[in-house]
């Protein structure tokens, strides 16, 4: 939802007599904040199908999946607040709440220090 409210915005608000869209480096940081989004879903996809199969690297992927999406997830909100401005920290707005929420999910269920731990150790295993 933070990267379509993102689109939205770029294309409404206008800064120096142009639309948000028009600048190339904010173009940029949308196109990055897609890509990363995309890349965390397959991540996860995958790690969800090994998984389901019972195959002995499912734990490392799912340690890999929860990693990936929770950071990206926070760094994809915090860019789109920072696109947002001053609009982005108010209440009103539900990108402040989205921001709080994954924070927490960087935390709930293992640290990413310990996704961190996990996957290494899977691949320095014997």
């Amino acid at each position: 939802e933070c990267l379509d409210l993102s689109i939205n915005y770029m294309k409404e608000r206008n800064q120096f007599g142009k639309p948000l869209a028009a600048f190339q480096g904010l173009q940029f940081k949308l196109a990055d904040m897609a890509t990363e989004l995309e890349a965390a879903r397959l991540l996860l996809h995958k790690a969800a199908t090994l998984v389901q199969d019972k195959t002995p690297d499912a734990t490392r992927y799912a340690a890999m999946a929860k990693r990936k999406a929770t950071d990206i997830g926070f760094q994809v909100v915090n860019d789109a607040l920072q696109m947002h401005g001053g609009y982005g920290y108010l209440q009103d707005f539900p990108i402040e709440r989205y921001l709080r929420d994954l924070r927490v999910h960087q935390i709930l269920e293992g640290t990413n220090e310990i996704m961190r731990v996990i996957i290494a150790r899977d691949l320095l295993k014997d």
